[in-house]
């Protein structure tokens, strides 16, 4: 079984797609708390591997286990936020409210028709609160920017009060001058609210201040380490994880 504060524990996970092997091999815990970031160019598997721990994919060999149980056994999904590439692809004439969009998170805990209730509302408007957009409450969705967009999109994964929030590069088409205060944000819910994170990014300099590990995936799990660790990763044994030429630029 699982260490009592992992959140997340694979053993030996691999996968394929017909003859090409995309995961080998994939040791990897999460503890409770933490907040891990998964960085790797691109084809390197790590949506399959998301898609792994989410049960989108059956396992072909190895394990998972998520809070303790092996994952073919879990069923208390709502434990479990996902945040996906929203950004760039959001229906911006969409018409639903920020207010509707979040409450739409509650539906697996409350069913497809239940009406909210007051206590249900004000979860909503707590959850709007902690990213900071609740005076949007009102607002059509289609009218925010990318990045007000992916905040309400946070919002509602975290308005069903997941212990397990996982992202995937979720700064995809956010303007750049909005990315350093959602990387704070998410430092924020992981320290302030005790939320574990897995965040997917290429943005490595700039996640490296923000979370407390790294791992870094190309197939193989070529590093699986502290932040501090992986800030002394030299630029050729990174640019050799890659594949590709790849120097590290901490930013201030």
């Amino acid at each position: 079984m699982a260490q009592s504060n992992s959140v997340l524990t694979i053993k030996d996970l691999s996968f394929r797609y017909d003859e090409q092997t995309v995961l080998e091999d994939i040791h990897l815990l999460v503890p409770k708390g933490s907040f891990l970031a998964i960085v790797g160019p691109n084809g390197s598997g790590k949506t399959t591997l998301l898609k792994s721990i989410l049960g989108l994919v059956k396992l072909q060999s190895g394990s998972i286990e998520l809070f303790g149980t092996p994952i073919s056994k879990f069923r208390e999904w709502p434990k479990i936020g996902f945040v996906s590439q929203k950004a760039n692809s959001f229906n911006s004439g969409f018409p639903a409210t920020v207010f509707e969009v979040v409450s739409s998170g509650l539906t697996a805990k409350l069913g497809l028709f239940r009406f909210l209730k007051h206590e249900h509302r004000k979860k909503v408007i707590k959850a709007l609160q902690s990213v900071g957009m609740e005076e949007f409450l009102n607002r059509n969705i289609g009218e925010l920017s990318g990045g007000q967009q992916q905040r309400v999109f946070i919002a509602r994964a975290l308005v069903s009060e997941p212990e397990l929030l996982i992202l995937d590069e979720p700064t995809v088409g956010v303007d750049a001058q909005t990315v350093q205060a959602f990387y704070n944000m998410l430092e924020d819910i992981n320290k302030n609210k005790g939320i574990t994170l897995i965040l997917v990014t290429h943005d490595v300099g700039t996640v490296s201040e923000k979370v407390s590990h790294v791992a870094c995936l190309n197939k193989n799990l070529h590093f699986h380490g502290s932040a501090d660790e992986f800030e002394h990763v030299k630029d050729d044994d990174l640019s050799q994880f890659y594949g590709h030429s790849l120097q590290l630029i901490t930013h201030d």
